[in-house]
């Protein structure tokens, strides 16, 4: 789905003059994403650590093999838990969404803290798995932002009340 916005979107941007509000938002979501999953990608490579548990494909882990740190650029799907992926992609998406939407914070905030609990709480990830995910999915939505607005392109909502209301209006 990511794919297929980015594609409509970016074709959609080169098409009209400016592209909605809504529109950029998802735009910059989906472009964050896709940048957080091969710096994550990348940094699982090269930290090398292994699984909290066993769960697929014999791979090797704390709880069954007792293997624990880091072990760099070993390589290979059993030396991949740190940084967590799925607590990198939550956190990119919901923090251009908590810089854009301000509104909705609190749901953001209960979807970042249920994936990174959950992940923990079965035993898929150690703790710093998780925090260092987090870090690097807030870094790399608010830089994505950040860039976006250098352009002088405003997706942050503006300050009169008009505009905080209806999340889809320009701004």
């Amino acid at each position: 789905l990511a794919i297929v916005a980015f594609v409509i979107l970016g074709l959609r941007g080169l098409t009209v003059d400016r592209l909605s509000r809504f529109q950029t938002v998802v735009l910059l979501s989906g472009v964050t994403l896709a940048v957080a999953v091969i710096v994550k990608d990348q940094l699982k490579f090269a930290f090398g650590r292994p699984w909290p548990e066993t769960w697929m494909r014999n791979n090797t882990s704390f709880i069954r093999d007792g293997l624990y740190g880091f072990y760099p650029f070993h390589g290979g799907g059993g030396y991949a838990s740190f940084p967590s992926g799925h607590t990198t992609m939550i956190c990119t998406v919901m923090t251009v969404l908590w810089i854009c939407y301000p509104r909705f914070r609190p749901l953001y905030a209960l979807c970042m803290a249920a994936v990174a609990i959950g992940l923990v709480g079965a035993n898929f990830h150690f703790l710093s798995d998780v925090i260092a995910g987090a870090f690097l999915g807030i870094s790399a939505g608010w830089l994505g932002v950040s860039l976006w607005e250098m352009g002088e392109r405003q997706v942050r909502p503006q300050a009169s009340s008009d505009t905080t209301d209806d999340p889809c209006r320009m701004g």
